[in-house]
């Protein structure tokens, strides 16, 4: 008997913003994305491709204002589109963790997917801006996410000198540690990974 589809699609508008997500867990790495933040859908694209993810954003933000609406409500509509498709987690890792270097720059991510938001993050970018991506934003996008997503989420860049490389460490990482804690355990099968029997 096959297991149930983990897709989930959610729109969310505002004044500031429409975003659509489509994800589905158990994809091949496609990516369609147009956030109108060219450097951001790189990062997204890293999510899917290392995530093994499929993943469609369409996002139509105030960026005659600057990024910061658009990035931080994909990243509230990222996470309640992985909160819908993984459902009651039942069967998962729920713990993931990867190291991820690129050149000079090496960062670790560990997430659980434990029900509880919290982000940790320790990201001494070196650089404001990348191409049209204010570094600081990336808090954002990952404070959004774990909000919605439920999930505990730490991000340390152990070391980097370039920026852009930072920044592609730290998704490509949280996509690897994703990837290891929504992929489905069969020696626990149906079971929800926590002793309290509910996340």
């Amino acid at each position: 008997m096959n297991a149930p589809a983990r897709v989930a699609e959610v729109r969310r508008d505002t004044a500031e913003t429409k975003v659509r997500v489509r994800v589905d867990l158990d994809g091949r790495g496609a990516s369609r994305l147009a956030t109108g933040i060219g450097f951001f859908d790189h990062m997204l694209d890293q999510v899917a491709r290392h995530g093994m993810i499929d993943l469609e954003i369409e996002a139509e933000g105030d960026l005659h204002i600057d990024g910061h609406h658009t990035v931080e409500d994909v990243g509230i509509t990222l996470g309640q589109a992985f909160a819908k498709a993984a459902g009651d987690k039942s069967g998962i890792g729920r713990y993931g963790h990867a190291y991820v270097p690129l050149d000079e720059a090496l960062t670790r991510v560990v997430v659980d997917f434990s029900g509880r938001p919290g982000l940790h993050m320790q990201v001494p970018f070196k650089a404001a801006m990348i191409g049209g991506f204010d570094t600081q934003l990336a808090y954002e996008f990952f404070q959004g996410f774990v909000n919605h997503a439920g999930v505990t989420l730490h991000i340390d860049n152990l070391r980097g000198e370039n920026a852009h490389h930072q920044c592609e460490t730290v998704f490509k990482a949280f996509a690897r540690a994703l990837r290891m804690a929504l992929t489905p355990d069969p020696r626990s099968a149906g079971q929800i990974p926590s002793t309290k029997g509910a996340l």
